[in-house]
């Protein structure tokens, strides 16, 4: 009756972002940037515009459509086969990179080297190499612009840790304490507890100043597509027989199916990434998957000693993998004293 203007949502032109510069890893799902709305009135609409190379040339690799995994109903780690765990999935038609209605971005795992370039193997870091864009903020109240995001991404790295891969080159990292030497490099180092050592009577131990055990995280040709196995090779390349391990459930290493185990290794045939969600279970540790392979002996007192060795980690691609702990300097010892 008083002919009052409607009401506008409120639209504040200082928000922002805790960082600008997006660096994901290609190959993997990952979620970036941290927004803050300052008090804006929601849902706000975003819209990534301008996508530009440094020398002003459209940037279109990043919008590609291709199909990328969703989940459609709740994974929790209680699955019984790998049937029930793909039935909560399913795959949709999404641009490689894309803004969400939080706000946030993505990078799906669909990303991949072969359709989005990496940053130069060379590190150089020139501007014309750099994907730029800004971002479009609205709601009824009005709309604003961020200027500038850069999007940098790294080359794939298809598991973690990847301590022993060269993120610019994907080749062999350099040693940490001899980088310039091309005859050494890094490794995965695995956590040791009790594990003594058949000729040297101490410890066995992994860090930079000794690497008596360090493990390879490979995939293995000839597979399904869809499997994972754990082996452990002796100071001589020999595998050593997992019924060693004899204080290991091989039923809560990784959430897998139809376990094989053979004289040289323990197979499973699992549903990729590895962990599928970055949600506690009984088969993650830190959010990471986790082989932890223990076994007892009895020590000189009589006592029964547990011995582990154990890895935490994230395969991204599908595929079939092994995570192999190899012995360097000596073997296990197993027997009592």
């Amino acid at each position: 009756m008083y002919n009052l203007p409607d009401e506008k949502e409120y639209l504040n032109p200082n928000m922002s972002y805790s960082s600008q510069n997006l660096e994901p890893i290609l190959g993997r799902t990952s979620l970036m940037g941290s927004f803050n709305s300052a008090n804006s009135s929601l849902p706000l609409t975003f819209e990534i515009v301008n996508a530009r190379y440094g020398d002003g040339r459209p940037v279109t690799d990043l919008f590609q459509t291709k199909p990328t995994y969703v989940w459609v109903d709740a994974y929790d780690g209680t699955e019984t086969s790998l049937e029930a765990i793909e039935a909560k999935r399913k795959l949709e038609e999404h641009p490689l990179f894309e803004v969400r209605p939080s706000g946030q971005f993505i990078m799906w795992a669909a990303a991949t080297e072969d359709l989005v370039a990496p940053r130069p193997k060379d590190s150089s870091d020139l501007v014309q190499n750099v994907r730029f864009f800004d971002l479009k903020i609205s709601n009824s109240g009005g709309e604003t612009l961020i200027r500038d995001f850069q999007v940098r991404p790294w080359l794939e790295r298809a598991y973690e840790p990847s301590t022993d891969i060269n993120p610019y080159t994907g080749g062999p990292a350099p040693d940490p304490r001899d980088p310039l030497n091309p005859d050494k490099q890094n490794y995965i180092r695995p956590a040791l507890s009790n594990v003594i050592g058949v000729q040297s009577k101490r410890a066995l131990v992994s860090n930079d100043q000794q690497k008596d055990v360090i493990a390879f995280i490979r995939e293995v040709p000839g597979g399904t597509g869809n499997t994972i196995r754990v082996k452990v090779l002796d100071k001589d390349t020999i595998p050593i027989a997992p019924a060693l391990f004899n204080e290991t459930n091989w039923d809560l290493q990784v959430h897998g199916f139809n376990k094989t185990i053979t004289t040289e290794y323990v197979q499973y045939d699992v549903a990729y990434p590895i962990p599928l969600v970055d949600i506690p279970t009984k088969y993650t540790v830190n959010g990471n998957a986790r082989f932890n392979l223990r076994y007892s002996r009895r020590d000189l007192g009589g006592s029964r000693t547990i011995a582990s060795i154990a890895l935490e980690f994230k395969i991204f691609r599908k595929g079939d993998w092994e995570v192999v702990f190899q012995f360097i300097n000596d073997n296990p010892k197993f027997e009592d004293e």
